[in-house]
């Protein structure tokens, strides 16, 4: 693809002679499409409400979500024979962002793509299985069962 802005000479110049790199994507917000990490039958969920987010910075003010908050969603994608249908609204918990995350040590971590697991009322996981490594951040916000079925802990 000739001519697209991240191969064009000007685009590569800028990189170079100032540093300037890219906008991140930012965090989970409302209408932010995030993946689902369990096997409880939803494939992909669409923010519709952030419950214990921060603000974000910047022109629009609103609460964003990052590794550890409660979202509110909506289904967009199931697989066949599960336990969530399709349009379904359900609670999930953010477990990775694409948007880097950093930790008191100075390191920061981040995803290839944003991903949640379904919970339930009490905060506990409506799966039985999660998929896919779980940021640590996740021990400190008191979801342990989580953090105890993710295979890898990041």
């Amino acid at each position: 693809m000739s001519g697209t802005r991240a191969t064009s000479p000007w685009f590569s110049r800028l990189i170079q002679d100032t540093g300037w790199q890219p906008v991140p994507p930012t965090m989970i917000q409302q209408q932010t499409y995030v993946d689902i990490a369990d096997n409880t039958g939803a494939k992909q969920a669409m923010c519709i409400k952030v419950l214990r987010g921060s603000s974000s910075k910047g022109k629009f003010k609103r609460k964003v979500a990052h590794v550890g908050d409660v979202i509110i969603c909506a289904v967009k994608k199931t697989l066949g024979g599960g336990e969530i249908k399709q349009g379904e609204i359900i609670r999930c918990v953010v477990v990775r962002t694409r948007q880097p995350t950093l930790r008191k040590d100075g390191s920061y971590v981040r995803f290839d793509k944003n991903a949640a697991v379904v919970i339930d009322a009490e905060g506990n996981p409506r799966g039985t299985r999660i998929f896919g490594a779980v940021a640590r951040e996740l021990r400190d916000k008191n979801f342990m069962k989580i953090v105890s079925l993710a295979s890898e802990v990041v």
